[in-house]
């Protein structure tokens, strides 16, 4: 595709002042490194020496992260941790990366969201994932909850040029909670980007939504095998939601932007040599389009400065941000 190289670094200096607010499953990556020492008597398992505990950001937190290194901290949070060991960790992590974490309600009935990845090493060869573990409330959460929720959205939302739902289905974005954000968003004129793993055709009168390929043959209800599949998912969602645009992210084939009358827009993958890690990167793309679009940028250049930032973090291991600075690097070796 063609873009206009002074176009995109005059949009992306934009997203310096804009304030984004993040609503969704709020969660912590815990990773733990060890160095492998030997096989334990007990049983066939291997032993691992402690290194290091590293505290990241991820799930929704991740959005938010995204959000925080580009625009100096202006991102605030609201969702839902557990009264329990990690809950200190999550706060803390979240004032680390210069994240208003007033929106956050503790639900002592609930876990906070925590993903512990557990990797060893040896001195021949790189670290290696070994397990993960997962621990989160299953269901919604209670209306209790779910009342002080709303009132944190009253509260804050105004605040804030932008919204991220961040949908992950563990439970803190009840039907009404959407309803009712999507609503104070339009009433405001602000705006409110969807990332959500299933039913799309569900959110109502949004900006926009992200939804990966795989996401979105599920909700469009058949396979997408090339661009004229692309147009009819895009064109089927865009009905369905009365969004805005759709940006469907297709992996190593790039992205795909539908906006209304029938304009499309294919975007290329502006880096397929070095991909370490896709973990988090449509976090990454969500949290930067969104940003953009409440900078005033048009969707396909939103997207574009979204693809851009994907082509950063992959090349981190694990939930990686970037900045304006890499941003307008990379864009300059484009």
């Amino acid at each position: 595709m063609n873009f206009d190289k002074e176009k995109l670094i005059s949009s992306i200096k934009k997203l310096a002042d804009t304030k984004v607010l993040v609503v969704g499953d709020l969660a912590l990556d815990e990773m733990i490194y060890g160095d492998a020492e030997r096989i334990s008597r007990e049983a066939p398992v291997l032993i691992l020496q402690h290194t290091k505990t590293k505290h990241i950001l991820g799930g929704a937190s991740n959005a938010a992260h995204n959000v925080a290194t580009l625009n100096s901290g202006k991102v605030g949070v609201i969702g839902v941790a557990g009264e329990d060991y990690h809950c200190s960790f999550l706060f803390d992590t979240f004032k680390a990366a210069n994240i208003n974490c007033d929106g956050i309600v503790i639900d002592k009935n609930r876990k906070t969201i925590v993903k512990t990845r557990i990797s060893g090493s040896i001195t021949t060869s790189i670290t290696q994932q070994i397990v993960r573990i997962d621990r989160q409330s299953k269901g919604f959460v209670s209306k209790e909850t779910e009342y002080k929720l709303l009132k944190k959205i009253d509260e804050l939302l105004p605040s804030y040029d932008a919204v991220i739902l961040s949908n992950y289905h563990i439970g803190t974005l009840t039907d009404k909670i959407i309803k009712h954000t999507t609503e104070l968003v339009n009433k405001f004129g602000k705006v409110v980007v969807v990332d959500a793993q299933r039913d799309l055709g569900s959110y109502k009168n949004v900006t926009s939504m992200t939804p990966n390929l795989p996401d979105t043959e599920k909700s469009v209800g058949f396979e997408i095998h090339g661009e004229e599949d692309l147009k009819r998912a895009g064109d089927k969602l865009l009905n369905e939601t009365g969004a805005k645009s759709i940006l469907i992210t297709c992996g190593a084939d790039g992205m795909f932007v539908t906006e209304p009358n029938g304009k499309y827009q294919k975007i290329p993958v502006f880096n397929k040599s070095e991909v370490f890690d896709v973990t988090g990167a449509g976090d990454t793309v969500t949290a930067v389009f969104s940003l953009a679009l409440a900078s005033g940028i048009d969707p396909v250049y939103s997207a574009i400065i979204g693809n851009v930032a994907a082509s950063i973090v992959v090349r981190q291991f694990g939930c990686a941000t970037t900045t304006i600075h890499e941003l307008l690097n990379a864009v300059e070796k484009l």
